[in-house]
């Protein structure tokens, strides 16, 4: 069972009453991806909202709850890491771990250990079998 559990189902339960944001006309021309991009045109229906059949616009409104932001799906908080002393100052209980994109296999190797040893889940350990038998 995930930590922060009530959270995830609070953004959940949000995220099911949220529409599906279409780019405009992206249903009428297939060169056109279906991910969002905000209608600029100055006679967009879209933008002006004038008719009930188009789809709605992203707006402020639509966010997930303040206290389920920053939470990974598995209940843990997302932390990005670039070297042990910021390990040092997590909750292994609340705090999940993401190793920076920066930090070389040594080093990863060394905050893999020390991660484990506290008992941290980690998002993205990716170290091989081979760096950890050398």
């Amino acid at each position: 069972m995930p930590i922060n559990k009530e959270k995830l189902d609070l953004r959940a339960e949000v995220a099911k009453n949220r529409p599906d944001f279409k780019r405009p006309e992206s249903w009428r021309y297939k060169r056109l991806e279906t991910t969002w991009r905000k209608p600029k045109g100055i006679d967009n229906h879209q933008r002006k909202q004038k008719s009930r059949g188009r789809p709605g616009l992203v707006k402020v409104g639509y966010g997930g709850p303040k206290i389920a932001r920053g939470l990974h799906p598995s209940g843990y908080t997302d932390n990005l890491v670039h070297n042990i002393t910021d390990l040092e100052k997590l909750n292994p209980k609340t705090d999940g771990v993401r190793l920076g994109h920066s930090v070389g296999t040594k080093k990863r190797k060394e905050i893999v250990i020390k991660s484990i040893e506290k008992k941290f889940k980690i998002f993205n350990a990716r170290v091989s079998e081979r760096a950890s038998k050398s």
